[in-house]
């Protein structure tokens, strides 16, 4: 079955362009010109990724992430004019999956959005055993859920591999590239930014105090280190 690829940009030659490219290339796309109607479409037809543009009208693309990730958790990849760094920073902190500037070539787009459909088809490999047990740390793969000293943790489905990856090599170094492989797909090209967000975001729902983390440990020009266990249980 096809891809369905949602297309949200209020620049309607731009959005029938891509529309139209799309399905040449074997996609299904659907196409909206805000974030209201976009949000409409993913209620009732939920699509396999979202193409959104930052500076929609009314709503705009960072807003509307949050949205849409209370709906489903459906990939997306942010489309703006914005080139700066820390537009980017933006981008991926808001939960995008990916981020392409414009004006862009038709393949460079494809190309962004195959991977990110490989990446979440080839999720992190969960192990053979329903339930992980690391530490005060529990991991149920049948239910899909992470408990921590007896605490279900609110995890998105980036930050449950994340954590997963974490607790198969626990107290073990862990290298950045690692990461990114096992979490993004062994394909994954693009910056380490990605992983740097989702670690903040990890470290701010597990650890006790998340600017001085005791858990997830970065060792510096290596990667990270997860401890099974807290310093002051070790003792």
């Amino acid at each position: 079955m096809a891809n369905k690829i949602l297309i949200v940009d209020d620049d309607t030659l731009l959005r029938r362009s891509m529309a139209f490219n799309f399905e040449k290339s074997g996609f299904q796309a659907n196409t909206a010109e805000n974030a209201e109607d976009a949000i409409a479409i993913i209620q009732i037809d939920p699509p396999d990724l979202i193409l959104l543009d930052i500076g929609l009208p009314g709503m705009d693309g960072l807003d509307a992430i949050g949205n849409i990730r209370e709906i489903r958790d459906i990939p997306v990849i942010f489309l703006t004019a914005r080139r700066s760094g820390s537009d980017q920073v933006i981008g991926l902190n808001a939960g995008a999956d990916d981020y392409i500037t414009k004006p862009f070539d038709f393949d460079v787009l494809m190309a962004h959005v195959k991977a990110v459909l490989r990446r979440r088809e080839s999720a992190y490999p969960q192990p053979t055993e329903k339930v992980l047990q690391v530490g005060d740390l529990t991991i149920d793969f049948s239910l899909h859920t992470a408990t921590l000293e007896k605490r279900v943790l609110d995890l998105s489905p980036k930050e449950f591999d994340l954590l997963t990856a974490f607790a198969l090599e626990a107290d073990q170094v862990i290298s950045t590239d690692n990461l990114l492989k096992r979490v993004w797909g062994a394909e994954y090209n693009g910056e380490p930014q990605v992983l740097y967000v989702h670690i903040r975001w990890l470290r701010s729902k597990i650890e006790i105090d998340p600017d001085h983390p005791q858990r997830i440990v970065t060792i510096r020009s290596v990667g990270y280190k997860f401890n099974s266990m807290l310093k002051n249980e070790k003792s």
